[in-house]
């Protein structure tokens, strides 16, 4: 069999050796072969359709989920916290509230499932919610942005992924202290989360984003088609990067508000996963405690998640009495990030509500 050069592809097909090679690694060209460092393609070989063009696909038909990795997220409990929607949403209760959205499990599941008035999220991460911005509301650059990105790091080595990586986490950074929040830092901060260890969101002391390079082989950088569901899912949703506390005004009695705040560590070592300077300690997490309860008063449907920390201390009763005026239910799940190996596995959590649980 004849082969050709990812530069004689490119050619022929009329696209970049790049792009060549990143359909090679996605194995879209049949009968493409690895030899040393370079591609070699079958000479009877045809140019891929462009997946690229999904994006005009009716967006009802495309599945939505988070669109970054999130140190915490809820996706494993989320059949848990289902369980605690109130009755009503979708009917009575037409607005929903997610102050800490974070990666946003929750708020997917209930942009996919329920049709609502208005919908309010917020977060203090500054970067996080330009994207959430730029998704909804300039997706088709951010996607450009996402695919150059993808076709350069993809195809390169190791080394050469390393410096790539180092490179843009340098940008972000100075991007970040600026207080950049341009399509640029959105889609920084998309590669970084895709391509870090663990998806860690972490800081330093400056501010600065720190977590090293991860170690991914065909890491998804720019998931178009999600992208383009996601954006569309957006479209009637208040985002506000701000404090939890500027939420008050939005949630009223036809409200369901989740709370995801910073989790209580269980151990000194255990803010590993914080994204804020600032961290949350148990005085905010008492601060929080009043804000949920007045929200209660006032007739919202709240729920809360936190950490149990009965996990390393029977005897610890911080939530257990500070939320004694709700409902408190433990559940397990898996922690998946850990410094220490043999600390990984299934832990207790909490999820606070003034909602009765659905029977399911």
């Amino acid at each position: 069999m004849d082969f050709m050069t990812a530069k004689e592809a490119s050619a022929l097909w009329g696209i970049s050796q790049r792009r060549v090679a990143l359909l090679c690694s996605e194995n879209r060209i049949d009968g493409a072969e690895m030899m040393g460092k370079m591609w070699l393609i079958p000479n009877t070989a045809t140019k891929p359709d462009d997946a690229r063009s999904l994006r005009f696909q009716p967006l009802e038909c495309l599945p939505v989920k988070p669109f970054v990795k999130w140190a915490g997220g809820k996706a494993q409990i989320l059949d848990e916290i289902r369980r605690l929607y109130p009755s009503g949403l979708g009917a009575t209760i037409t607005k929903y509230a997610e102050p800490f959205v974070g990666g946003g499990a929750v708020l997917f599941d209930i942009l996919s499932k329920y049709q609502l008035d208005e919908i309010y999220i917020s977060d203090i991460n500054r970067e996080l919610i330009a994207t959430y911005t730029h998704i909804r509301d300039d997706v088709g650059e951010l996607v450009d942005a996402l695919r150059t990105m993808e076709q350069e790091y993809i195809p390169a080595s190791d080394d050469d992924r390393k410096e790539y990586y180092y490179e843009k986490r340098e940008r972000f950074n100075h991007l970040k202290a600026e207080s950049d929040t341009s399509v640029e830092v959105a889609a920084l901060f998309i590669y970084l989360n895709r391509t870090c260890f663990n998806g860690l969101y972490r800081v330093n002391s400056k501010g600065g984003f720190n977590v090293p390079m991860g170690s991914y082989k065909n890491p998804t950088i720019c998931d178009e088609n999600n992208l383009a569901a996601v954006s569309e899912r957006l479209q009637n949703v208040e985002i506000v990067c701000g404090d939890y506390k500027e939420s008050w005004s939005f949630i009223d009695k036809r409200t369901f508000a989740y709370f995801d705040p910073p989790y209580r560590p269980l151990s000194d070592t255990a803010s590993f996963t914080s994204y804020a300077q600032d961290g949350f300690d148990d005085d905010k997490q008492e601060e929080l405690a009043r804000f949920i309860k007045e929200l209660s008063r006032k007739g919202a449907y709240v729920v809360a998640s936190n950490s149990d920390p009965k996990n390393t201390n029977e005897g610890d009763n911080f939530f257990d009495e500070l939320y004694n005026s709700l409902s408190i239910a433990r559940i397990s799940a898996s922690r998946t990030i850990n410094s220490v190996g043999d600390k990984r596995g299934r832990v207790s959590e909490l999820l606070i509500s003034n909602c009765e649980a659905i029977r399911v």
